[in-house]
């Protein structure tokens, strides 16, 4: 039977807890507390064929798993296979020949989804900002879906984005990902903050836990960050399940309120409606919620967003001509200003002196770490 045991003398002291309440998590273990989900049983019924072909799921779903808590004083809150996935229907996993961590996401092989992954996959370039398939397996336990492996991702917003210069980059990325999909004649149809990750790697160093993702990968300590202005991430549009793929020649009209973002004005499931044009305002709507309505100093954005937004789709530029219009307008912005924090609107003028203290300090001390190496 497998388990996975702490070494006791290496834990810091927080991890342990008085007998009683340890004697108590473990009584709540033997009833079922942190047992298995019923959405994490089909995973442990995966472990041996996903091993078979080349990945190893956490320790909590190897079909012995016992819990590692169980015996000791430590929390289970520090035991890393207590920890349970936040879908039921994507698991994280190590790819075992190299060690890569990896999503695996079950997926119905009838619909766009699988068809779209694979398309975005084959396409190459560098404004390609869709998360790839690096692998499909069929389901050993239900011959109607598939399992899609991708890379890792985590949301592109935590740790969140600290400077002007962040912002700049996301949102070039994310319209040079727009415009790559139109070209390619496939519509998101569900543009959202959830549906957008990044590679995350860059500024993790040591690595963080793949579910508690504020923790380093033991579960116990927190994550070590680097700074995103110093270490460039890559964004990533996610989930196509609801994406259409488009013949040559084919209209892009569609019917349907689908998607995340129900404030796009034409949505409709009866009057057709360009899925182009929605794709644009959802991400409009995105980059005006996410940045010019919390924060001052991206004010540049606003025409762009503007545009987007148009009630009217037809006055909405294509995604290619948004990806010019932002070049046009990130040549304006000044080199200091990028550099600078991201000042929110909700700061009071002590908050605002106290934070621009602290990132005139950080600042030079970044300057500082340069100039010696």
């Amino acid at each position: 039977m497998a388990s996975h045991r702490l070494n006791p003398e290496k834990l810091p002291s927080y991890v342990f807890l008085p007998p009683e309440i340890a004697q108590w998590n473990a009584d709540q273990t033997r009833k079922g507390l942190y047992g298995l989900l019923t959405s994490e049983i089909a995973w442990r019924d995966r472990y041996d064929f996903l091993e078979r072909r080349g990945y190893k799921l956490r320790q909590r779903y190897h079909p012995g798993w016992k819990p590692s808590w169980m015996g000791t004083n430590i929390s289970p809150e520090f035991c890393e296979d207590s920890i349970r996935p936040r879908h039921f229907h994507v698991i994280d996993a190590t790819r075992i020949p190299d060690g890569t961590r990896v999503a695996i996401k079950s997926i119905k092989n009838e619909g766009q989804e699988l068809a779209v992954s694979l398309l975005v996959a084959s396409l190459g370039g560098s404004d390609n900002h869709c998360v790839s398939a690096l692998e499909v397996l069929e389901d050993p336990l239900d011959s109607r879906r598939s399992l899609l492996v991708m890379p890792y991702l985590r949301p592109y917003n935590n740790p969140q984005l600290h400077t002007v210069g962040d912002v700049i980059i996301f949102v070039s990325q994310m319209l040079q990902g727009l415009a790559f999909l139109h070209r390619s004649r496939i519509a998101h149809r569900d543009i959202a903050p959830q549906n957008i990750m990044m590679d995350g790697s860059p500024l993790y160093p040591d690595g963080h836990h793949p579910m508690r993702i504020g923790r380093a990968p033991d579960a116990i300590h927190d994550a070590y960050t680097v700074p995103r202005s110093e270490h460039p991430v890559k964004y990533y549009y996610v989930d196509f399940g609801l994406s259409v793929h488009f013949s040559l020649g084919v209209s892009s009209l569609v019917i349907g309120k689908v998607g995340r973002d129900m404030e796009i004005p034409e949505l409709s499931n009866t009057v057709p409606y360009d899925a182009y044009k929605a794709d644009v305002y959802a991400l409009g709507n995105l980059l005006d919620k996410e940045f010019l309505q919390l924060y001052h100093n991206v004010e540049f954005l606003r025409p762009l967003v503007e545009c987007m937004k148009q009630q009217d789709p037809a006055l909405r530029p294509p995604a290619e001509e948004l990806v010019k219009m932002f070049q046009q307008v990130r040549a304006l912005v000044p080199d200091n200003d990028i550099c600078w924090r991201l000042v929110q609107r909700s700061e009071q003028p002590y908050e605002k002196f106290i934070n621009d203290t602290v990132a005139v300090a950080r600042g030079g001390l970044g300057n500082l770490k340069r100039m010696v190496g």
